[in-house]
């Protein structure tokens, strides 16, 4: 029986995209890692510009990767080193079934 798998979310600000992509670029993953553009809708409103207060969205790039259950602390440890305080959220949960169809 293989190792339970996890889905890893990051969602991070855009002026830390090429920064994340080099971090986790540096770790290995058997299915490596997707990004996309998404807003961020909150109802508080720290660090918004007064655009994005406006329009009640924040611009952040998403960052999904599959990780077996051993590589999670490894991944969390070395992005909590390299981003300490730079407010990426990130969610973690259990992948039920995968595949290719």
């Amino acid at each position: 029986m293989s190792s339970p798998e996890f889905l890893v979310t990051l969602n991070v600000a855009p002026d830390l995209e090429e920064a994340v992509v080099d971090c986790l670029l540096t770790l290995e993953s058997e299915h490596g890692f997707s990004s996309l553009p998404v807003y961020s809708h909150d109802h508080r409103n720290v660090g918004l510009s007064l655009a994005e207060q406006v329009t009640g969205r924040q611009r952040k790039i998403r960052f999904q990767m599959y990780l077996p259950e051993q590589g999670l602390a490894e991944l969390l440890d070395k992005l909590r080193g390299e981003f300490s305080g730079s407010g990426i959220s990130y969610r973690v949960s259990p992948v039920l079934d995968s595949g290719v169809i």
